[in-house]
């Protein structure tokens, strides 16, 4: 935009230079092949201005009409303009237009006739005002635009006014045009100065909404800014991250992939190359581009570029084979039916203006007689180029006269192609915006009772008035503009699709609103046929998507779509795509095995339903019964010498105790409850105390009696069993003291152990006061310490006391048990701390039963005839 600004600055200062010096020195000065001469050399009064004449310096129309109010219109019928170099000595040529013509372009400036003709007949809209129009042809030329530009502020009158009054009454007031936003720049930077406004049909460069810059521009076109967007979400919505972007080297080009280069930035999208180009650049140049092309691993192209460059661009991609490539074309070229010829574009998608209808447009079109083609000098060009003869005789060319038999009906060509009128629309709409901010400027009233002064002077600046606040609706199509000279953006999505004849057709297959709220816009009603026939969507990344359960790691170097997929570490998850960050999980969840969600930790604690909750249950219950059975074997043989030796009240407490030891160990089994932990501890403290109490009362009764059977010793009746009983009871009593205070003070309670084990809970008890497990244990160790040193020193008094030496070795391995059962408890993880403790209670419990009272059993059952007093009394008994 900046060097089209200080080209058409230079333009006017070069002008105005010569301007001046022409009024200075009365000569004649040419910078646009044009020769200004002075008229008067006085100027009598100061409101007589200054008259000058231009010789050589208008080119002629295209097409015009005289009216009561001129439109100018200007259209790039054809592509290139033919250049001669300068040699300073002789008066340049006249700036001449070069190659074919361009049939579309032909057709847009036919419907602007036809606009104007529908309107000059028209009984409502400027009912008895006729307009008329001035058409030019711009060659897609900055230069040829501006001189056109000029000629639009003096119309073809060939004296212009330089005094302070110069009159307006030449001027057009208003200009249907540019095709190209950098002509249509050029053109509003020299006419909105006289307040002319401009109605483009094809200009969509954002930069035009700049009402700073550009004060008189309006279109009916949407502006790149709102396809730039669209283009954007449609790479977004298939998933595209990795595409190449090319673009025309002008305003249009430029500008448009710029706004889509940052919109796509927004979406998460990664530009693999970004390469322009120009029709008129080196054939060298264009090389350049479509090599990068054919190298690119991008399989999506989004290409921004005008309809001439892209079939340069096209032709020279034809001509060597490339691997297939997902085409996504701006509105420009996308929907021409001239670039489908190029069958490696089939599949193409993009965004197009709406198709419209226009009634009476093709009859008049088609309508074209000799005389009016010999007339203009353009449909004479366009006749002889479709049907390929001569409207005139020449000397030059072997081509035949035409002869008046030529059948526009059945001639295929762009200019009678109306199957869909995309821009042609826009020209139209155009033209009837014009029309009515004229009518709302000269006209009173509305319909049929409208009023028009049609002697009235009009300035353009109050058709630029009025055009702000045109709205209205024409064949069912609104017209309106925003506060930036915008209509509302709404786009058809188009596909190319090939067909089984070969041939590829342009097919409406969505509709993009820009007006609808965001995630709405796209409306897509037909499926799409990607490149190569394919009915599947082609994939365009970098690397490939992360799946739920890893994250990206950017590749160092490389832009943000090109990344390596991790796994997330333990305890995280991600549970989307192409996730940047891992999510930690609550402390009672784990991620599952895919690492995308989190499910919740399974629950361990020893239950029945384990084999080892099973073997140790049934070790319990099995301990208890022979218990039982011990205590049965007991009381049957009760009055037998060997359990009378015994102490049959100690030995009956014993094995009640023993199994309440047996049973105790059954509370460590299940779930973990508030009771349940209370009951487990207590229960094992107290029975076990028991248990000792009755094994240390035993002991005691051994020293007893051997202290008995010494001379004048009356030790028995001090230790008789009251006093046993006594004993008991006190040991018993203290240990329920302790489990007291500690359930009353910190009793243990049910947790959930989440440290041991990162990926489960474990459901246990805690201890609630160390100290009072540890009470409890030390005071049973302490009984434990004491009954076997008792029985220490008993175990070599007399034979008929050996139970000490039974006791000894019972005690021995319950204090081995406990001793190891402390580091093994403390460092057992989980559960597996219930099994220790559980195991230790049944192997200490096991072996008081097993070496008490295993041999007096087997004694009773199986050896009857050593139950005897005598055998009892022997010395040499088991």
């Amino acid at each position: 935009m900046e060097i089209a600004a200080l080209f058409v600055s230079l333009i006017l200062t070069f002008c105005l230079f010569h301007l001046t010096t022409a009024l200075a020195l009365g000569v004649s000065l040419d910078p646009f092949n044009q020769k200004i001469t002075l008229i008067d050399d006085q100027v009598d009064t100061v409101d007589s201005p200054v008259k000058c004449k231009l010789q050589n310096s208008t080119r002629p129309p295209a097409f015009s009409m005289d009216g009561d109010y001129i439109i100018g219109g200007i259209f790039s019928i054809h592509s290139y303009i033919h250049t001669v170099d300068s040699n300073y000595t002789t008066m340049p040529e006249p700036v001449r237009c070069k190659g074919s013509i361009n049939t579309r372009e032909l057709r847009f400036s036919r419907a602007m006739v036809f606009a104007i003709e529908q309107i000059n007949n028209n009984t409502e809209l400027l009912p008895g005002i006729k307009l008329g129009y001035q058409i030019y042809d711009s060659c897609a030329s900055v230069l040829v635009t501006v001189h056109v530009a000029f000629q639009f502020l003096n119309s073809l009158d060939p004296v212009f006014y330089i005094g302070n009054n110069c009159s307006q009454s030449g001027m057009v007031m208003a200009v249907v045009g540019e095709s190209g936003s950098t002509p249509s720049i050029s053109l509003s930077r020299v006419i909105s100065s006289f307040n002319i406004p401009q109605v483009s049909y094809f200009a969509t460069c954002a930069c035009l909404s700049d009402k700073q810059q550009y004060p008189n521009f309006f279109r009916t076109i949407p502006s790149d800014q709102f396809q730039a967007g669209a283009l954007a979400k449609l790479v977004k919505q298939f998933g595209w991250t990795w595409i190449g972007a090319v673009r025309s080297d002008s305003d249009y080009g430029n500008k448009g992939m710029a706004s889509f280069l940052e919109a796509a930035q927004k979406e998460g999208i990664c530009v693999e190359y970004s390469v322009s180009f120009y029709r008129s650049h080196p054939q060298s140049r264009i090389q350049r581009v479509a090599d990068v092309i054919r190298r690119s691993t991008a399989m999506v192209i989004v290409a921004f570029a005008a309809l001439g460059d892209m079939r340069i661009l096209l032709e020279e991609l034809s001509r060597e084979p490339f691997p297939p490539r997902q085409w996504i074309g701006s509105e420009s070229w996308v929907t021409s039916p001239e670039l489908t010829k190029f069958s490696f574009c089939a599949g193409a998608i993009g965004f197009g203006i709406q198709k419209s209808v226009i009634p009476g447009l093709r009859e008049f079109l088609l309508n074209l007689s000799p005389s009016q083609v010999g007339a203009s000098a353009v449909l004479t060009e366009f006749w002889e180029d479709a049907f390929n003869c001569k409207m005139k005789k020449s000397a030059v060319g072997d081509m035949d006269m035409c002869n008046g038999t030529e059948d526009i009906q059945n001639l295929q060509s762009q200019y009678t192609d109306t199957s869909q009128l995309r821009i042609t629309n826009m020209v139209y709409k155009a033209v009837y915006a014009i029309a009515h901010a004229i009518h709302n400027a000269v006209c009173h009233g509305k319909n049929v009772t409208a009023q028009c002064r049609k002697l009235t002077k009009l300035e353009s600046k109050q058709v630029l008035t009025q055009m702000k606040k045109v709205n209205f609706s024409q064949n069912r199509y609104d017209v309106s503009f925003n506060a930036n000279g915008d209509p509302v953006a709404i786009y058809e999505l188009v596909n190319w699709w090939k067909t089984e004849t070969g041939i590829t057709e342009i097919v409406t297959v969505g509709l993009y609103d820009a007006s609808l709220p965001a995630g709405q816009e796209f409306q897509i009603n037909r499926s799409i046929n990607w490149m190569e026939g394919s009915t599947k969507v082609p994939v365009s990344v970098c690397s490939a998507s992360c799946p739920p359960g890893t994250r990206k790691v950017l590749q160092k170097g490389k832009p943000i779509c090109c990344y390596d997929c991790i796994p997330c570490p333990e305890g995280e998850i991600s549970n989307i795509t192409d996730s940047a960050d891992c999510l930690p999980c609550h402390k009672e969840f784990w991620p599952n095995r895919k690492r995308d969600t989190c499910i919740p930790k399974p629950v361990e604690f020893l239950s029945f339903q384990d084999l080892l909750g099973i073997i140790l249950a049934t070790l319990s219950v099995l301990g208890a019964c022979l218990a039982i059975m011990t205590a049965a074997v007991f009381f049957h043989h009760r009055t037998s010498p060997i359990v009378r030796a015994n102490n049959s009240e100690l030995s009956f407490l014993l094995l009640i105790s023993l199994t309440l030891c047996f049973l105790c160990s059954l509370t460590f089994i299940g779930a973990p409850s508030e009771w349940s932990c209370m009951l487990r501890h207590t229960a094992f403290g107290i029975t076990f105390v028991l248990c000792i109490s009755c094994v240390l009362g035993k002991t005691i009764v051994v020293l007893m009696a051997f202290k008995a059977t010494l001379p004048g010793s009356n030790v028995m009746k001090w230790f008789g069993p009251p006093q046993q009983r006594m004993t008991v009871v006190s040991f018993t009593f203290i240990q329920v003291l302790i489990c007291t205070v500690w359930l009353v003070l910190s009793p243990p309670f049910p947790i959930k152990n989440l440290t041991t084990y990162k990926e489960k809970i474990i459901l246990e008890c805690a201890l609630g006061s160390a100290v009072g497990f540890w009470a409890v244990l030390g005071y049973i160790g302490l009984l434990a310490a004491f009954c076997f040193v008792l029985a220490v020193l008993a175990r070599k008094l007399p034979d008929n006391f050996n139970e000490a030496k039974l006791i000894t070795f019972s005690m021995l391995i319950f204090c081995a048990v406990w001793i190891t059962f402390i580091p093994a408890y403390v460092s057992s993880p989980g559960k597996f701390t219930v099994v220790v403790e559980i195991f230790a209670i049944l192997a200490s419990s096991f072996g008081l039963m097993l070496c008490i009272f295993a041999p007096k059993c087997f004694i009773i059952i199986f050896k009857p005839e050593k139950n005897t007093k005598k055998y009892v009394m022997n010395k040499d008994r088991i």
